[in-house]
Formats: structure tokens, sequence, C-alpha cells
């Protein structure tokens, strides 16, 4: 779950992640989910910012804590010195955790995690190292087509990843451009979290979340992702979430314009005890499917429901970086993430779909059954998944975007 910011968890975040004291002064390139590091100069301290949807923290760091979290590192150093280093760009807490402690122990190797906010930072990170820094990536189908037109991912082999066997064909042949680079990891569905003992009606409708009742003022969550907010708000109107057509794209801007004073805040909820959803000051957001079964765990009033116009589908992947230093690993990492158990603990403990036809026959019926994890065809028929647009498309789409949430 996300955590509260403090200096201790600051002080953790760099051990965990610096190999260098070259690495603390350049630890912008550390954010995290919901949360963000960044350094920058003021005379001769650096600073360090860590950025919540609340809240931001600045942290000045003289000398003296330059040379403790010195000391964090080189003892970090020593521990790792003997073990294989496996870095990792990802969603936060989107991995159970045992496999991961599980993984480095089997292989004798430290698995670094690195975490993106959205979709557009995790890009914004690639470019500024033009696809280095990382061993394995996790990300949607529709970026991952641009890295590898960057020449940024590594072909694979099934001989390399001996459990793509195991992956359903109508999922690994969905986008046939991955064939060959990607491995689909989870998939789902994006809908609207409510609290119905607090909202006086059953929410089915993209148009109860667009064109809100009076008493959602300030009341509403929306993801800060400009394919998803404006490709649903296409959706409400009618209009398909991929379309061309510049004239949809202002109807869009319009009716999210007309939305904003009902929105409290444009972010990922948090899963805490304190999350708005939680503690009543938001009633309804726009939301990941597993996300919101977390959420209900928190709070039993907490519904989830995909809205009868259909909605967006994802399906996120894996892939191996070109200019990895560990590609044999990498090729390990995700190996081992599809064995069958491993596959099925992890959607299992997150709560989504699995593409993996052998981990979803250890699945339980509760997770099988729930309509909110495996939809029902009829509404996987009225749903789409995002499709790459033109340039043109994809600039007007983020104007909007940029101009709803100023």
């Amino acid at each position: 779950m996300p955590m509260s910011p403090s200096f201790h968890f600051i002080l953790f975040r760099i051990q965990r992640h610096a190999k260098s004291f070259k690495e603390i002064l350049e630890l912008a390139d550390i954010r995290y989910v919901k949360s963000s590091f960044q350094i920058s100069d003021q005379g001769n301290k650096k600073i360090m910012s860590l950025t919540s949807t609340k809240q931001k923290i600045i942290i000045g760091i003289n000398f003296g804590l330059c040379l403790l979290l010195l000391n964090l590192c080189l003892t970090n150093m020593a521990v790792g010195a003997s073990k294989q280093e496996l870095v990792y760009l990802s969603w936060s807490e989107y991995i159970d955790p045992e496999l991961i402690k599980n993984f480095e122990k089997e292989f004798n190797c430290i698995v670094r995690e690195f975490y993106y906010e959205t979709d557009e930072m995790k890009d914004e990170f690639l470019i500024e190292r033009d696809g280095s820094g990382y061993d394995v990536v996790l990300s949607s189908g529709m970026s991952i087509l641009a890295y590898i037109k960057r020449n940024w991912v590594a072909p694979l082999n099934p001989q390399d990843i001996p459990n793509l066997k195991y992956i359903d064909p109508k999922w690994n042949n969905r986008e046939p451009r991955l064939i060959g680079y990607a491995v689909p990891y989870l998939w789902g569905t994006i809908g609207i979290a409510y609290r119905r003992d607090l909202i006086p009606a059953e929410i089915n409708s993209w148009r109860q979340l667009f064109q809100p009742a009076e008493y959602l003022k300030n009341r509403i969550v929306m993801l800060k992702d400009s394919r998803e907010t404006v490709g649903l708000a296409l959706k409400s109107l009618g209009h398909p979430i991929n379309s061309t057509n510049i004239r949809h794209y202002n109807e869009a801007e319009q009716l999210l314009l007309a939305q904003k004073p009902f929105v409290k805040t444009y972010s990922y909820i948090s899963f805490s005890e304190d999350s708005f959803m939680v503690t009543g000051e938001a009633w309804m957001v726009m939301i990941y499917n597993g996300d919101a079964l977390w959420l209900q765990e928190r709070h039993p009033q907490i519904s989830y429901s995909v809205p009868q116009e259909g909605t967006l589908l994802w399906m996120d992947y894996l892939v191996v970086m070109q200019n990895s230093k560990n590609k044999k690993l990498a090729f390990e990492f995700i190996n081992y993430i599809q064995q069958p158990q491993n596959s099925a603990r992890n959607s299992e403990s997150l709560y989504f779909a699995n593409p993996n036809k052998a981990a979803e026959k250890l699945l339980p019926k509760e997770i099988l059954e729930n309509p909110a994890i495996y939809p029902d065809p009829s509404v996987l028929d009225r749903s789409e998944f995002v499709r790459e647009l033109p340039a043109k498309i994809v600039k007007k789409r983020n104007e909007v975007f940029a101009r709803v949430i100023q």
C-alpha cells in the first residue's frame, strides 16, 4: 500500500536504490507512484522533494546527511557486491512482493524496483535515458510498440522464456506486432468505484460520472491519464474510445470542463486507511478493477461497476530492454513470473485477470467467478482496447487533457 512520506522512508528508498554517492545526487530518476522524488540545486544544498496528491515535502540535504547517505550507500554496495542485479520499472504495488523475495533468493540476486505514476511519466523516464538504465519494463502495448520502433526492446525467443507456452493464444495474438518482443502480464477493465452508503442510486452509466448529480460536487476522483479519461469521456458521449474525429475531442473537452467542479483531484486513488474513498471525502472514482477490490477490503460499502456502455480494456506486458546489462537474468525474471503457480499467486494477490491459461486453472472460484475480475463476455463485446492513433489525434487528446487539469 502507498506509504506516508517520512525521512526514514526516503532513507530506505536511497539505500535500496543508490549504488554510488553520485547516484544519491541523481535521484531525480527515482519516483514513487502517487509520490515523486526530484533533486534540484539551491545554493550549496541538494533539495529532495516528494510530492503527493495533497502535499509536497521539501527536505534539504546538508553535508552531514550526505555523509550518512554515503555510508548507507556503501553498506548497500557491500551487501550486493556478490549478487547480480535486476533493475525493474513498473507501477508501484503491481507484483506480489513475495515473488520478488523468492526470485532474489532462488537466483542469488537483488531486484531494484523503480516506479512511475503515469504512462506518460514512464515514457519520459525512458526518453531521458534513450531506453537505457532498466533491465525489465512493464508497460502498455501501445507504448511498447513505440519502444520497438526506437530499438529499445530486446527480441525474445521461446527458449529464453519457456513458460510462454502457458499464455493463452487469444491474448498473445491480440496485437501481432508485439509477438517476439512482449509477454502478456495481466489484464482488466476500468470502471467506477462508489460509496453505495452515500450515493442514493445504483451506478451503471458513464454519464453518472461525467455528468454527475449536484451532490457529487468535489466528491469525484478521476484518473490522471489522457488516454483513459479522455477516451472514456468519448465513450460516455457515444463515440469510440479510439475516435479519429477532431470534433469528438472538442465535445469531450466541453464535457470534462463541465465536470471539473465536481472533481476533487485528478490522480490515482490511495489504497490506505486514509484513502478518500475510505474516509468518505470522495464518493465516486474512475479506477482499475483490481484497485477497486483492494479498496473494498478497506471499506465494505465500496462497490465497483463497469458501465453499461462498455469500457476501456487494458493489457500490460513485460519486456526486456535492448540495453539491459543482464539479459539472461531479465529473461529468467519474466519466466519466473509466468510459472503457473507464481502467476496464479500474482493474480490472486492483485485481483486482476490472467492471460496465463495454466495459472487460471489454479485460481480459486471466488476469483474466476467474480465479474469485477473476469467480466461477462457481453461486457467485453461492448468494450475497447486503446489502439495506436495518428499523431495529430494524440496531440489533440493530450492538449484537451492538459487544459482540463490545469
